[in-house]
């Protein structure tokens, strides 16, 4: 089999963000009209009808009214100020002008630089010229040599995805008229819409993920809303709008047919509706904006305005503040440095001190301290159980490395803090009195090394707060190095018999060879007791799943990989991910409510890149 597609670190986001900075995207129907409308209706021919909305002729999905701006005056052609000189962007200027880092000396694009500042190339730099009076000499002392002008960076991967950004800024304005959505696409773009409809696919609900921007205020948007987008079906040089609604819903991305069309689906096409360019009926009469019906059908109404009024009347439409409440969605309380506590890849059982070097979509790239260069990762979403504060190994008991670094060294780490409790995720309390896990007891459990396979497991060692250390029968490393946590209440483990009852293949210890596998003969031949039923968690949420909905998900066993996904099989909140074009040996077994699952359109919404299936990897169709 070969092996997944590399992730690029090519990064696009629709709301003019990009690892911190704004987007490239100039085609943006988000700038003031100041400058946008004047231009564009005075070369709109006096022939074409330009339709305001007038009376409450709509409703928003919660059932309230909407009202266009009555008689609005009409746009007049005014004197033409002098174009600015430079582009003008969804949210400000991107420059790509260059720096010099104080630390190094290393020349490069300052947008690319670290801190706000922009005055050094790396955090490494940053850290090496520290308030310390000693400022650089500490850390060449420590390495044995003087700084170099070869100074290690962390910011490697971030610098080539911006410069890569920027490249593709540069090919976008060459073809403007393919990119009407104003938002950059990966490199290696993913068309979710062609693949729903030549699958015949249904895209998981935005309201399955109520971890994601807008899972919990979606609402009813669904098939017959009408929005206000672009019309790309005109002769026009200048920018006019039309009415859509919207035919098929997969997640994030909708079908949308301009109205007028009725029946005819020769000009559907896809959208997101996060994006900046989808707006609510009556944006454009709020914002001057022209409504222009497609060129192809212009013949066949007299009186469009007319036609939209019918239309219209008790359709539904966005709320005002959608576009609004997607910008705020979109805001994490993670920050670059905050310190965590995360578990060692290497060595799953003990939990190691790491640096949040990334956020993207919630999602994050966190460094282990002691990586010098910046390469030794790890990807989670910020509601991962793999992620805790700063101290709570300690406080439960757990493994954690320490880390090696000097107190010298340390002094280099002033820049950074420990990421505030509040920020992660809560388990429920429970009560560990009374009749509760033990060491020795039998359970199921999902295997983390192997996340197709539901495996015999031990409790090897109980844990405060709920927490147990978990190892798989006839697998486990001498010195536990193996064993992994789970808290009492996790949806990942079950009691004996769960796999038998729900038809769901047990994977046995290995070596066993009384085949096939029986509980009751397995523990009398251990001595061993199964962990009692009723300690399990048996909470199952209308979670609105069902088998055969693509989706967005990480690949655990790559979690830096978000791939494109279908749901085979549902038992109970117990999810079989499996991952399109591969074998079925690479699925998962994942809770309806993992972090690591998201809806169609998700990734081109944060700017994440996307693995498409691995028939299409190279083509990138």
């Amino acid at each position: 089999t070969t092996s997944r597609t590399e992730n690029t670190e090519t990064r696009s986001n629709s709301f003019g963000m990009f690892d911190g900075y704004d987007s490239c995207s100039e085609d943006s129907s988000s700038s003031t009209s100041s400058e946008d409308s004047e231009d564009e209706v005075a070369t709109i021919p006096a022939s074409l009808p330009i339709i305001k909305n007038n009376g409450q002729v709509y409703t928003y999905p919660d059932g309230k009214a909407g009202m266009g701006q009555c008689d609005a005056p009409r746009l007049k052609r005014t004197a033409r100020r002098p174009k600015r000189q430079v582009s003008v962007f969804l949210c400000r200027v991107f420059l790509f002008d260059e720096a010099t880092c104080e630390m190094c000396g290393m020349v490069g694009v300052r947008d690319a630089f670290y801190s706000k500042t922009k005055r050094f190339c790396s955090v490494s730099c940053s850290r090496s010229y520290s308030s310390n009076s000693k400022k650089a000499s500490i850390l060449a002392r420590l390495q044995g040599k003087p700084p170099t002008k070869k100074a290690k960076v962390l910011q490697k991967q971030p610098l080539m995805a911006k410069l890569a950004a920027y490249a593709q800024y540069q090919a976008s304005q060459q073809n403007q008229a393919k990119s009407k959505s104003g938002m950059m696409v990966p490199v290696e773009g993913f068309d979710w819409g062609r693949y729903i409809c030549s699958n015949n696919s249904v895209g998981a609900p935005v309201s399955c993920f109520k971890h994601v921007p807008m899972g919990t205020c979606w609402g009813d948007l669904g098939e017959g809303v009408r929005v206000e987008v672009l019309n790309t079906d005109t002769s026009l040089s200048a920018k006019v709008y039309w009415i859509a609604s919207i035919v098929r819903l997969a997640g994030f991305k909708a079908l949308l047919r301009y109205e007028g069309f009725d029946n005819d689906s020769s000009r559907d096409f896809w959208s997101n509706l996060c994006i900046p360019e989808v707006h609510p009926v009556g944006w454009c009469a709020s914002n001057g904006k022209p409504l222009v019906p497609p060129k192809s059908i212009q013949h066949k109404y007299s009186n469009w305005k007319a036609f939209l009024v019918k239309r219209l009347t008790g359709a539904k439409t966005l709320p005002p503040d959608f576009s609004t409440k997607v910008h705020e969605s979109v805001q994490y309380p993670f920050k670059k440095l905050m310190r965590v506590e995360v578990v060692d890849k290497t060595h799953l059982c003990r939990t190691r001190v790491a640096i949040v070097e990334q956020v993207i979509g919630g999602r994050l790239r966190l460094v282990y301290e002691e990586s010098e260069d910046g390469t030794d990762d790890f990807w989670c979403h910020m509601y991962s159980p793999l992620i805790h504060s700063i101290g709570w190994s300690r406080s439960i008991g757990h493994r954690f490395k320490r880390s090696g670094l000097s107190m010298e060294f340390c002094l280099l780490y002033l820049c950074q803090m420990d990421a505030p409790p509040n920020l992660f995720t809560k388990v429920k309390d429970v009560d560990q009195s009374g009749d509760w896990f033990k060491d020795g007891m039998k359970l199921e459990a999902i295997d983390p090394l192997n996340l197709s396979a539901i495996c015999v497991a031990t409790v090897r060692k109980v844990l405060a707060d709920g927490y147990l250390m978990i190892g798989i029968d006839g697998s486990e490393a001498a010195d536990g190095s193996d064993w992994f946590c789970y808290h009492s209440t996790s949806p990942s483990i079950f009691p004996a018999g769960f796999c038998e009852i729900n038809e769901i293949e047990l994977t046995p210890p290995r070596g066993y060879t009384k085949l096939p596998f029986k509980w009751f003969d397995y523990l009398r031949e251990m001595g061993a007791a199964a962990v009692p039923v009723k300690l399990f968690n048996k909470d199952v949420p209308n979670h609105g799943f069902r088998p055969g909905m693509k989706l967005e998900a990480v690949d655990l066993m790559e979690p830096r990989l978000v791939c494109v996904a279908t749901v085979t099989r549902i038992i109970h909140r117990l999810l079989r991910i499996h991952f399109d074009g591969w074998e079925d040996e690479y699925d998962q077994w994942v809770d309806c409510e993992s972090p690591d699952l998201y809806p169609v359109g998700w990734c081109q919404l944060t700017g994440y890149q996307l693995q498409p299936p691995a028939a299409q990897s190279k083509s990138g169709s």
